[in-house]
């Protein structure tokens, strides 16, 4: 499954909806889509997936702010493993 995809998936299974596949850019925390708990859970998921070693305390919430900016992120860290 391609790193979209997957960051696509857990953020429809954490903000329970599917407009975070329908916009990339959608702010996730302004729309409260996606709180602290959600956020934390995000980045585990995530850090399990793709074996990275991603803290909830490492990430800002700005890079994290809309899911092209996750999938920018997790592209970029990826790359860097």
């Amino acid at each position: 499954m391609s790193v979209n995809e997957t960051v696509l998936k857990h953020l429809e299974r954490f903000t329970g909806t599917d407009q975070v596949r329908k916009d990339l850019n959608i702010d996730l925390f302004g729309e409260r889509l996606l709180d602290s708990l959600a956020s934390i859970e995000l980045v585990l998921a995530l850090s399990e997936d793709f074996s990275l070693d991603l803290a909830p305390g490492d990430v800002d919430r700005d890079e994290w702010a809309t899911p092209q900016k996750i999938i920018d992120y997790i592209n970029a860290r990826a790359k860097q493993a």
